[in-house]
């Protein structure tokens, strides 16, 4: 199938084609007719698939015909919502790029930037909002958006906005807008908190799924090293020197653990940056550039600042910290082998987390494959530290020798 059999407009087929794209993905292909007709759709699908295209391009179709109303005259038509400032950047420019050739006005609010400039741009008008959810009540509470008019809402990567804590902040925007209106929900997973999210948001909709959560390229050579906590960056300074080449994504779980590694990597000479939710906007932007641009080939990142963000052409993704959630491994690997490229995925497991391993190779149905020849092997009986509570040395409800004579008796 081409673009121009999902009966997109010749000026939105141009935008696209200067894009380089000329056939839709699958999540394209089964989203775009329904979109434009109007239905609401749930949408389960892995980053990486094309979902924002899928969105953005019947979105952009839809308010054509009344894309020339005057600036001031501009009311929020579609309204996007989104968890992560990147993701929030990363939409906007999408819809920016695919609405180059109309007049609609597209804009993104966040949080950690300054509000006065988002401020102006509002009072001017927009027809396509972008937002964080946080910042968006925070506009509408100071009476700069009004989201009387909004046709089309869509949720963006629903399971991590419900993960971050967003579901009061997204429910209370849905009830902003008009009742009557078209919901779209994209999600990565569907556990159980975005199925319900969905059955109180969505009318009748139509569900699409895009290649289960559970497989993983073909075309990913994914290894695991088995390797005490403690020795984890020995373990990575040795594949960096002699084993793993490129663009590199590194995972760490914590804030704290991103920059201890990067600390350490900086101190090994390595061109390396990070990015975590604690970052101030510039910062964050500021690292994704310079990682795109190859100024810097190693990016170490938490799953949550990583989330939906492009990087095209990724060698290797190092596992430093394995997932807990055995559908974000497969999310994190599925960044590299893209385009039929060969990717390459390392995993770190200490003895804590052989119960992941478990999870992740019942979950994908694949036996990882292991590499026992490195310098820093995990003792096969080795198990996870007990972290044991302290308590008092003295027994509950028995007083020290000192602390009886000290009393006084009443009799």
């Amino acid at each position: 199938m081409h673009f121009n059999e999902l009966k997109l407009n010749k000026s939105i087929l141009k935008a696209i084609s200067e894009n380089n794209y000329d056939t839709p993905t699958l999540v394209q292909e089964k989203s775009i007719p329904l979109i434009l007709n109007k239905r609401d759709l749930i949408v389960s699908a892995q980053t990486g698939t094309g979902k924002t295209a899928a969105f953005a391009l019947p979105i952009i179709q839809l308010l054509f015909d009344r894309q020339d109303s005057s600036k001031k005259g501009k009311k929020i038509k579609a309204l996007v919502i989104s968890p992560t400032r990147e993701l929030t950047l990363q939409i906007e420019a999408n819809f920016k790029a695919y609405s180059k050739y109309s007049n609609l006005r597209t804009t993104a609010v966040y949080g950690g930037a300054s509000i006065e400039p988002q401020k102006d741009i509002l009072s001017k008008g927009v027809d396509i909002l972008i937002a964080t959810p946080g910042r968006l009540l925070d506009l509408h509470k100071q009476d700069y958006i009004n989201l009387d008019y909004v046709e089309t809402l869509v949720m963006d990567e629903a399971d991590l906005m419900l993960d971050m804590g967003f579901i009061d902040d997204v429910r209370k925007i849905e009830r902003l807008c008009p009742e009557q209106k078209q919901t779209l929900l994209f999600s990565a997973t569907m556990p159980h908190k975005v199925i319900d999210l969905a059955k109180k948001v969505l009318h009748n909709p139509e569900k699409i799924e895009i290649s289960p959560t559970s497989s993983t390229g073909k075309n990913i050579n994914q290894i695991l090293y088995y390797v005490p906590k403690s020795k984890k960056i020995e373990l990575c300074l040795h594949l960096l020197r002699n084993t793993i080449k490129g663009s590199i994504l590194i995972f760490r779980r914590t804030k704290f653990g991103v920059d201890k590694l990067e600390k350490t990597l900086l101190r090994n000479n390595y061109n390396v940056t990070s990015l975590h939710g604690d970052k101030s906007q510039n910062l964050r932007q500021d690292a994704l550039n310079k990682f795109k641009n190859n100024e810097v080939n190693i990016l170490i990142a938490t799953d949550v600042a990583a989330r939906g963000i492009d990087i095209d052409n990724l060698d290797a993704v190092i596992n430093f910290d394995l997932p807990n959630i055995p559908e974000t491994y497969v999310h994190r690997i599925g960044r590299t082998g893209r385009a039929n490229k060969t990717g390459r995925a390392h995993s770190f497991c200490s003895a804590d987390e052989k119960v992941y391993v478990q999870n992740i190779q019942k979950l994908i149905q694949l036996q990882l494959t292991v590499d026992n020849e490195h310098p820093y092997p995990l003792d096969p009986k080795a198990k996870p530290p007990i972290h044991k509570k302290k308590g008092s040395k003295y027994r509950k409800g028995r007083k020290s020798e000192a602390s009886k004579k000290k009393k006084k008796r009443w009799y």
